[in-house]
Parts: structure tokens; C-alpha cells; sequence
């Protein structure tokens, strides 16, 4: 397709959809996950996050993460056809789905364009207020039942739980914050010597226009988050949401 070196560098992630994800059912949830993650893997994408079931209400627990870590390596090391690349190509109605897709992605591209490109549609948080629409749009279709979800608006279990009415959510105890306060400020010790440099070198990469996910490999050896967001900031502005 003419692609340029530095194009090719684009590494393809897929993330499963945690719209499909329902309190409802919640064990289903891993059903609707390893499809999708089927159809990315089919795809041939380079990197895949698989959500975990309960992320519909908390944060995943070890038990869940470790299933939806499952659902990958299931596929990859016991189902043969996911070792083709992109074993749907050429059937008729992934042809017709990847036009209607590329169809619509250019569509969005041109209304970003409109709008003065990505930061200037964000100016107007046009990108926000398009996932809320579609979110609206979304959970009036599920609350009405034109889009049947199975366990959650059609074929509900007549024994099954009711939905509880307060959800127990996953919180850090104040230790928990504490521990992970003083790692980080044990880390920042230890690569003190080094951390300045690598810094440096992320924002020269910026500066230039080089391949800044190379920089960013060393970088998150020996610096923390915190620091090489602040050293992005300090080349690159830091975005502030018009409210």
C-alpha cells in the first residue's frame, strides 16, 4: 500500500470490549470475550488484551485475570487455526465488513479533519461527545431489546441472582498505597544516575520525529511514569480538557 519504514512500525492492539461486558450473567461474559479475541488473533494482530469477566463492576481479581489470560493461550497453543494467518480472507462477508469498516473510519477521519484534526476536535471534545452518543445509543438499544443480549435482556434465567442493587468494588487499604509509594521512591534511588540521560534521549526522539516507542523500551527500565509523562509534557504541552 506505499507504506513508508516508519509506518510499518505501527504495532496493531486489539482490546476485547468491555461494552459486551453485563453485570447480568457475569459468567457469560467470558463467552463473549473469547470470540472476540478469536476474530483479533484471526486478524493477525500483534498485541491482544482479553478483559476479565467481572471488569463490568470492579477491578478483575487474580481468579479472573488468570481466566481471561487463559482464553489467549487457548487459542494459541490448542487451537490449530489460529496459527493461519487471517484464515477468514477472502470469504464474502469479511470482505463486505472491512469495507463497511474502512468506510466508516474514513468518514471519522474526515469529520476530524473538519474540526482542524485531533486536537482541534478536542478543543470542542467532539471525541468525547461521540462516545457518549454512541454509549447512549448503545444501552437504549440493550434497554429496549432491539439488540438482544443473551442472559441480560432476553432469555434471563427465571432462577438465576438478581442484579445486586450495591456492588462491592475493589479499593487499595491505605498499606497497599504506602507499599507502592515506597517501591516507586526505591526505584527513582536506583536508577538516579541514569534516569536524567534516558529522559533526555526520549525528547530529542520527539523533537525529531524518530521512533519514539524504540526510546521508550529503555526508558521504562530505569525511569518511572510518572517522570517520562512529565518529560513528554515538557516537549510536547500537557492536553487540559475544556469544560
Amino acid at each position: 500500500y506505499g507504506a513508508n519504514e516508519r509506518s510499518q512500525k505501527l504495532k496493531y492492539h486489539v482490546q476485547t470490549s468491555g461494552r459486551s461486558l453485563h453485570a447480568q450473567e457475569i459468567a457469560f461474559n467470558d463467552i463473549r470475550t473469547t470470540l472476540q479475541a478469536l476474530i483479533a488473533i484471526y486478524d493477525n494482530c500483534n498485541s491482544l488484551h482479553t478483559n476479565a469477566y467481572d471488569e463490568a463492576i470492579t477491578t478483575p481479581t487474580e481468579e479472573s485475570v488468570r481466566r481471561a489470560m487463559a482464553i489467549q493461550l487457548i487459542i494459541n497453543r490448542e487451537w490449530g487455526l489460529a496459527k493461519n494467518e487471517n484464515p477468514n480472507q477472502g470469504a464474502f462477508v469479511i470482505d463486505e465488513l472491512t469495507e463497511l469498516v474502512e468506510e466508516a473510519v474514513l468518514t471519522e477521519f474526515e469529520r476530524l479533519s473538519e474540526r482542524g484534526g485531533v486536537l482541534g476536535a478536542m478543543e470542542t471534545g467532539y471525541q468525547r461527545g461521540r462516545i457518549q452518543d454512541e454509549s447512549m445509543h448503545y444501552e437504549m438499544l440493550k434497554h429496549t431489546g432491539e439488540y438482544p443480549i443473551i442472559g441480560v435482556n432476553t432469555f434471563r434465567n427465571p432462577h438465576g441472582d438478581a442484579v445486586p442493587e450495591v456492588l462491592e468494588l475493589a479499593r487499595s487499604t491505605d498499606e497497599e498505597k504506602q507499599s507502592q509509594l515506597a517501591r516507586l521512591a526505591d526505584f527513582h534511588a536506583r536508577h538516579a544516575a541514569e534516569a536524567p540521560a534516558v529522559l533526555t534521549r526520549l525528547q530529542r526522539a520527539v523533537i525529531e520525529n524518530r521512533n519514539v516507542f524504540e526510546v521508550l523500551m529503555d526508558a521504562v527500565r530505569c525511569c518511572s511514569l510518572g517522570q517520562i509523562t512529565t518529560a513528554l509534557f515538557e516537549v510536547g504541552g500537557q492536553y487540559r480538557r475544556s469544560m
